[in-house]
């Protein structure tokens, strides 16, 4: 992740969750806001009822390495917040599931920058 930045703030998650604009996909929700910076910032949230950790972690690596994919295809500029959605079986999901997700979702948005 060259140009993504990791958000750890709770006030930084707080506005992403009220300001952010929302995408919708079968496991996962997107939500998005411009920010001041060249760089993206990007947050992953699994809430506790989910799963166990071993799951919530799984599901973050798998998050995380789509994201590195997409990575240049994606414009600057931007605060991203990928949650999961409570009724998405965790411990059935693949790298697969994610990745058509991602592509629907960032496809919808404004994030996707044409080549």
């Amino acid at each position: 992740m060259n140009k993504t930045i990791m958000i750890k703030k709770r006030y930084e998650f707080k506005i992403l969750y009220q300001k952010g604009k929302i995408y919708f996909g079968k496991n996962i929700t997107m939500y998005i806001i411009k920010n001041k910076l060249n760089k993206n910032k990007l947050a992953i949230a699994v809430g506790k009822k989910s799963g166990k950790a071993v799951e919530r972690n799984k599901i973050k690596r798998l998050i995380r390495e789509n994201y590195k994919e997409i990575e240049p295809c994606v414009n600057c500029g931007y605060n991203i917040l990928f949650s999961v959605n409570k009724k998405c079986d965790l411990k059935n999901i693949t790298y697969y599931d994610i990745k058509k997700d991602f592509e629907k979702i960032i496809k919808k948005s404004e994030l996707w920058a044409e080549e």
